[in-house]
Parts: C-alpha cells; structure tokens; sequence
C-alpha cells in the first residue's frame, strides 16, 4: 500500500509558479539604477538588469523567462554586461566576475534608491572590495 504525503500549502514558496502575488514594479527605482555606474567595473551607460535567480536566504522568488522579478532586485551594468548575464548561468555570471552575494548588493541599492550619492559609494566600495580579494 502506498502512503501519500500530504504536502503544505507552504511547502513550495519559493515555486515560480506561484503566481499569487503580483510582481512589485517601481519605475523610479529602474529610472534610478540607470543613472549609475555597472556593479561589475564602475563604468556605463547602464541598464537595469533584474536577478532572476531565487534565493531563499533573501527571500527571493526565482522568475523564469516569461516573468520579471520584482524591481527591487535589479543591478546597474552596461548592455554588454546585461546581455552576458542571460546568456550563461546567472550565479555563475556573478560569480566569475567576483560578486558573491548579488542579491544583497540589489538590497543595498534599493535602501538608498533615489540617493545616486550613497549608491555610488556602496558600487565603489563593492568594485574596492572585489580588487582586494
């Protein structure tokens, strides 16, 4: 006889096909990552680029091709560097290019949106940071 396990209602939370909540979009947030310079070598233009990848420690849903994340968790980079981002594994993007926890640096950017002052600052230091290791 087979058991059957019933399984939460939150068992999957993090599922993306979830689609209960609905995605959080902040166009002055989008407006102001571009004005700043690339999480990756501090230069731009940039584009908002958003994480897709889920991270349960942050509380992030994974969004799958046919569904943008929520706005808040994007990050500046150049067109160059948005383009490469999809075309390969997203950690292993941010990975190589020594961003460890991209998700904590789109939370840093998303606490002081709309103060490109204090966003430079936390890109410069993360940019610091990464030449240091």
């Amino acid at each position: 006889m087979a058991m059957m396990i019933k399984r939460p209602s939150t068992a999957f939370s993090l599922d993306p096909a979830d689609k209960t909540q609905k995605r959080i979009e902040d166009e002055k947030h989008l407006d102001f990552i571009r004005q700043l310079p690339s999480v990756i070598d501090g230069k731009g233009p940039c584009e908002a680029c958003h994480i897709r990848t889920g991270s349960p420690a942050h509380r992030k849903k994974r969004t799958g091709m046919g569904r943008k994340p929520d706005d808040a968790w994007t990050l500046p980079m150049t067109p160059a560097q948005h383009r490469a981002q999809h075309d390969m594994n997203e950690l292993e993007f941010y990975q190589a290019r020594g961003i460890e926890d991209p998700f904590g640096l789109a939370s840093a950017l998303y606490s002081v949106s709309g103060n490109v002052k204090a966003a430079r600052a936390i890109i410069r230091e993360h940019i610091a940071q990464r030449r240091i290791k």
